[in-house]
């Protein structure tokens, strides 16, 4: 569930996309009673915005318009884990940078595209420059942090975990002369991992 904080405001829903990708996990020690690990991923996902669109008199209006972008995006995750590493359930804890390269983008509008008198969309703010603006910034970076369960099995690892990308960067110019003072990504994940054993030493 993705949203983009604009500056001027614009209202949104939130958009729904997919997400999938590998995750690769190097489990190093435990501190205390805390495994510690590192996590790094390469996934795709959708993220964009879906705009709850109003008139300049700021009343609803029948249009919609979504924007659909496709990244390829890294998180380097360091992970804190308690519980039981064998035959059991642990929960975990992990933040770390994100970085991530949009590959490509589309929009969605409605056939009814409410206008004004000088035949542009009618809008709050007359702000409607969104909508031919193709994302400027394609690299993006941020931090994510994310809470978990994991149950250990002997035939694998089933990890299911709740996350919140921060966008520290600006899919749009953000100088003085232009349209947004920001645009940055904003995003709630749900996600399920199965993951195997490739090396195992003993403890």
């Amino acid at each position: 569930m993705n949203k983009i904080s604009f500056d001027p405001t614009i209202k949104q829903a939130y958009h729904l996309g997919p997400s999938f990708g590998l995750t690769f996990r190097f489990s190093s020690e435990k501190y205390l009673s805390a495994v510690c690990a590192l996590q790094l991923e390469v996934n795709y996902a959708r993220l964009g915005w879906k705009e709850n669109v109003l008139n300049s008199a700021d009343e609803p209006l029948p249009d919609t318009y979504q924007r659909d972008q496709d990244y390829i995006q890294m998180p380097f995750l360091a992970r804190l884990a308690w519980g039981r590493e064998e035959r059991g359930f642990m929960f975990y804890f992990m933040v770390g940078p994100q970085i991530g390269y949009c590959l490509g983008e589309s929009s969605r509008r409605s056939e009814v595209w409410t206008t004004n008198a000088a035949g542009q969309p009618d809008r709050p703010g007359d702000l409607y420059a969104q909508y031919d603006m193709p994302v400027y910034h394609k690299f993006d970076y941020g931090i994510t942090g994310a809470l978990g369960v994991e149950l250990n099995t002997k035939i694998g690892h089933f990890d299911l975990d709740g996350r919140y990308y921060y966008g520290l960067s600006d899919i749009y110019p953000n100088g003085k002369s232009d349209v947004f003072a920001r645009s940055n990504h904003g995003t709630i994940s749900v996600r399920v991992s199965y993951l195997i054993d490739i090396r195992k030493e003993k403890r």
